[in-house]
């Protein structure tokens, strides 16, 4: 088990078979910089095209198609001050009647403050004010190379991951993702300070991030859908659209965790998740929508 650092220079706007950046062992951890969704660094100078640039592919040795990939987010800190985000909600996410009363779409700018993890409105002008509000830094896409030698543009997301926008992906989480590919092939990326569910003005409070993560491959397990835990909840995110078919991917998906490795029946499983489920929304901006599907650890417990 090693620790890697990595420093990146070139960037990928798909999460694809490119050549890995790195070669990694199971076990090791890695730490490494991200750029923000509009290609700018750590000293906000624009480095590469933008649309959530990713870091990576790294190559995790021994893990092969079937095989479940565990990332761990050890740590998601911005490393610069200034953040970007959208100011007007997309239209997808109001009435059509309403659309024309939205205003011009323009970037926010916000300053961000890690010692005293809060994001501060700079600009524009509003009757916030400066408003204040608390950081909550997280991957907004990040994954493994898809099946069949597709590279899938990071401007969406699938079984491999992508652009997931949930704003659970925070330090501390455990993600798992379906090996399609040797190597995995990992990717990083599109950093947010913070973000509200669904990600409906197109963007979190955009910016580059130090990351670190550590990898574990799990042999011959085998999952269809990215899940994912923390402390208090096991979770299965499915990506499509319409929403109802993302419920689906989600719902399903933890269904057969739950038949797999908590051995429930389909029944038992039912029951629970009918009256205990909670759902949180990802991504309802780009071509893929993402849905959550929680459980408590503690209801398992009592199972």
């Amino acid at each position: 088990m090693a620790l890697h650092h990595f420093q990146p220079t070139d960037y990928h706007t798909a999460i694809g078979p490119f050549e890995p950046v790195l070669r990694i062992g199971d076990g090791d951890t890695v730490v490494t910089t991200t750029v923000d969704a509009f290609g700018k660094d750590a000293s906000d100078t624009l480095v590469t095209p933008r649309g959530n640039p990713q870091t990576g592919p790294f190559y995790i040795a021994g893990a092969e198609p079937g095989d479940t990939l565990l990332v761990q987010l050890d740590q998601i800190v911005p490393n610069r001050v200034i953040g970007y985000s959208g100011s007007v909600v997309a239209p997808n996410v109001v009435e059509p009647s309403f659309v024309r009363e939205l205003p011009e779409r323009e970037l926010a700018e916000w300053r961000v403050d890690n010692e005293c993890a809060t994001a501060t409105l700079i600009k524009p002008e509003t009757k916030l004010g400066n408003l204040t509000i608390p950081l909550a830094p997280m991957l907004g896409c990040f994954g493994v190379a898809p099946p069949r030698g597709q590279a899938i543009s990071t401007a969406t997301s699938a079984e491999h991951g992508g652009n997931m926008d949930y704003r659970g992906f925070v330090p501390g989480v455990t993600v798992y993702f379906p090996v399609f590919v040797s190597g995995a092939l990992l990717h990083v990326g599109d950093g947010h300070a913070t973000q509200g569910d669904g990600e409906i003005v197109g963007t979190g409070i955009e910016i580059s991030m130090q990351v670190q993560f550590t990898v574990q491959v799990i042999k011959g397990k085998r999952i269809r859908w990215p899940r994912g835990e923390n402390a208090e909840y096991i979770f299965a995110v499915g990506n499509a659209r319409p929403l109802d078919q993302a419920v689906q991917h989600a719902t399903t998906e933890m269904l057969r965790w739950l038949k797999e490795d908590y051995k429930l029946d389909a029944t038992a499983a039912s029951l629970l998740l009918g009256q205990c489920v909670e759902y949180d929304l990802g991504n309802v901006f780009d071509p893929a929508y993402t849905m959550v599907c929680k459980l408590r650890k503690a209801l398992l417990r009592l199972s």
